[in-house]
């Protein structure tokens, strides 16, 4: 069953996790065994007894993002599942196995990518995987120039990402060709890998929201091979302006009331004119840009102080296209 989170600046509720029923397992077999992803084995149970730390650790991560709050719930709320898949081992019941592929749908600078590599850890950290690493890649790091290329440049890829998460970028861009496209040779390999590494290889497949969709109706077989669908949102004013003053303190800036208000007005009329303005790229791109700018005005001078350096003013917001 689909497991669809949205994220919505209201609180809905955290997502169910719903399985069906399992079969009464046959003995000898994985779900007698409890092997597979989403069934933790035995031996995982001392070390992520040991682990607990670095998973609450990664949790505080998680709980330091800015927005996200549907992601950070639903990300929870799995640790609650594979947690309880455990305990369920350990008094020899069934433990039901569960598909973690992922679609994440969204514009760019949204989250995605960190949200993909926290997944990875966790992942790791809670026995699901044995190395967690995130393998990011996109269209021309799967798709080769002859036949055969496609199929080898894919499994080169997946081969770097066995044991933890694939994350590909932009993927419906693989069935943009149509059908005499290696794009669609590349989709081929990596549905066969998800087949052979059931226990060992989780796949995230990452884009525009209205490009995702067409894309999982191109090859109707995906679908329900990524029961976990997640909408990544653009940010809110408020949460941009929260990224930006956090971008600026890092660096050890500090915006005047005239500077935050000036930076405010600034978003708020961009986030008006274009489709894309609520993420959180345009405004890192936003600082780096206001920085050198609060830069140029100082080298004017024959010498600047410790305040000056640190001080962004409203002349400093550049408001050039980012």
């Amino acid at each position: 069953m689909t497991i669809r989170v949205t994220f919505r600046p209201d609180n809905f509720q955290p997502p169910v996790i719903q399985t069906p029923t399992p079969p009464n397992p046959v003995p000898g077999s994985s779900a007698a065994e409890g092997t597979g992803i989403g069934r933790v084995r035995k031996n995982n149970f001392v070390s992520a007894e040991k682990d607990k730390d670095k998973i609450a650790e990664i949790l505080a991560e998680l709980e330091s993002y800015i927005g996200l709050e549907t992601v950070k719930r639903f990300i929870k709320d799995l640790q609650a599942y594979v947690e309880i898949q455990k305990r369920r081992v350990q008094e020899k019941l069934i433990s039901e196995p569960l598909v973690l592929h992922m679609i994440f749908r969204g514009n760019p600078g949204t989250g995605k990518t960190t949200v993909a590599r926290l997944v990875g850890r966790l992942y790791k950290e809670m026995g699901v995987l044995p190395k967690g690493h995130v393998i990011e890649c996109e269209r021309a790091d799967l798709v080769g120039e002859y036949i055969g290329h496609t199929a080898q440049k894919t499994r080169d890829q997946i081969k770097k990402a066995l044991g933890g998460v694939l994350f590909i970028d932009e993927a419906y861009s693989l069935a943009r060709g149509g059908e005499k496209d290696f794009g669609k040779e590349a989709i081929d390999a990596l549905v066969k890998a998800m087949e052979d590494n059931k226990d060992n290889l989780v796949l995230i497949l990452a884009g525009y929201r209205q490009e995702m969709d067409w894309f999982l109706q191109t090859n109707p077989g995906l679908r329900s091979r990524f029961p976990i669908h997640i909408d990544f949102p653009d940010y809110t004013l408020d949460e941009l302006l929260s990224i930006g003053n956090l971008m600026f303190k890092t660096r050890q800036y500090e915006l005047t009331k005239e500077a935050r208000e000036a930076l405010r007005n600034y978003l708020q009329a961009l986030l008006h004119s274009h489709p894309y303005a609520g993420n959180a790229r345009l405004v890192r791109n936003l600082v780096e840009k206001t920085v050198r700018k609060q830069a140029v005005r100082l080298f004017q001078k024959p010498s600047s102080s410790r305040e000056e350096l640190i001080k962004i003013l409203p002349e400093d917001i550049n408001t050039e296209a980012v």
